[in-house]
């Protein structure tokens, strides 16, 4: 399994920030459990996979800020790197503190059963955004 820190400093870190914090108004925290209840909300876990695959792009709100960010897709990863920096996400910054105990890691076979499904592009994973606070 590849490394998730170093799969995240290489491809997320310029808008999500090296704490997680995100930039205001652009791009959402990662940090402070917002990861982590993401990942274990019901629909979250896919919002996850299909937000690194296909992208994200609309207004999204995060403990009451608005973030109106592009995130690109990030298809050229590999399934083991994305599964690998989903679970640095969800653990790191205290995350997994809130993270739900019933949450299985990512794994590689999950991303890979999710390329090629009936998302198009970044509007179409936003409509499936979990309302998380």
């Amino acid at each position: 399994m590849p490394d998730g820190e170093a799969v995240y400093a290489a491809n997320c870190v310029a808008c999500h920030q090296a704490t997680g914090q995100g930039v205001p108004g652009a791009f959402p925290p990662l940090a402070g459990g917002h990861a982590a209840e993401l990942a274990s909300a019901d629909g979250g876990r896919d919002y996850l996979i299909h937000a690194l695959l296909y992208g994200v792009q609309g207004p999204i709100e995060v403990a009451g800020a608005t973030y109106n960010g592009l995130m690109p897709a990030w298809q050229q990863l590999s399934d083991a790197q994305i599964a690998a920096v989903l679970n640095y996400v969800t653990t790191a910054w205290d995350n997994a503190e809130v993270l739900a105990d019933d949450v299985a890691p990512f794994a590689a076979d999950e991303i890979a059963a999710a390329r090629g499904g009936d998302l198009v592009g970044g509007a179409d994973v936003l409509e499936r955004r979990p309302d998380v606070p």
